[in-house]
């Protein structure tokens, strides 16, 4: 009987002994899948940075040459649009700077009369014979609109920018269909202890 009950207590260490290699190798799987697992979150957190550039450095691009940070938003369909306006800003701006020049030259040609130097050329043949006063008002209204749309072509350029950093920004904002909307009115206390209504707006995923 004493073989027997050696026989049985040893066969109960060893039993012992597999399973606790067992749970040994089954938290080392535990522990490798929990890495897995960690390694393929940052492998996705990782594409999604690439995949997203960061704000600034959609700024800097956009201030060194519009059109940029709309190409890294993968937004080039806007690209057309910026150099559409700025071409469009340039030629009206040219045409101005023309028409400012002829009447400049018309105006002082005519001041200075039979005397003058032709210091800004001659005289277009469209504005011969016309008045003094008239070719001094729309010389000045040239000049101004002219001026103006200096800063018209920068308010573009800043617009640019503005376009490509605000959107850079907001790309990475959930607006999927199983968004919903959760609204609550609640009692509350307000300033100077006055009685009051509490409105709050929150978004959640369905």
């Amino acid at each position: 009987m004493k073989w027997i009950s050696t026989i049985l207590f040893i066969a109960f260490i060893g039993s012992n002994d597999l399973f606790a290699q067992y749970t040994f190798l089954e938290r080392d799987y535990t522990l490798l899948d929990l890495r897995l697992q960690n390694e393929l979150q940052d492998d996705d957190e990782s594409e999604e940075r690439e995949e997203y550039p960061t704000p600034r450095s959609v700024l800097f691009k956009s201030m060194m040459i519009p059109g940029w940070g709309q190409i890294e938003n993968r937004q080039i369909w806007k690209v057309p649009i910026i150099y559409g306006l700025f071409a469009g800003i340039g030629v009206y701006t040219v045409n101005l700077h023309d028409q400012y020049q002829d009447y400049r030259a018309a105006y002082y040609n005519t001041v200075q009369g039979a005397d003058s130097d032709f210091r800004f050329g001659p005289t277009p043949d469209y504005l011969e014979g016309v008045n003094a006063n008239q070719l001094q008002s729309n010389r000045n209204s040239l000049r101004n609109q002219r001026d103006f749309m200096f800063v018209v072509m920068g308010l573009a350029y800043g617009l640019n920018i503005l376009d490509a950093y605000v959107y850079a920004h907001m790309r990475s904002f959930d607006v999927s269909d199983d968004l919903s909307a959760r609204t609550t009115v609640s009692p509350a206390i307000l300033s100077e202890g006055v009685p009051g209504v509490r409105v709050s707006l929150s978004f959640q995923r369905n």
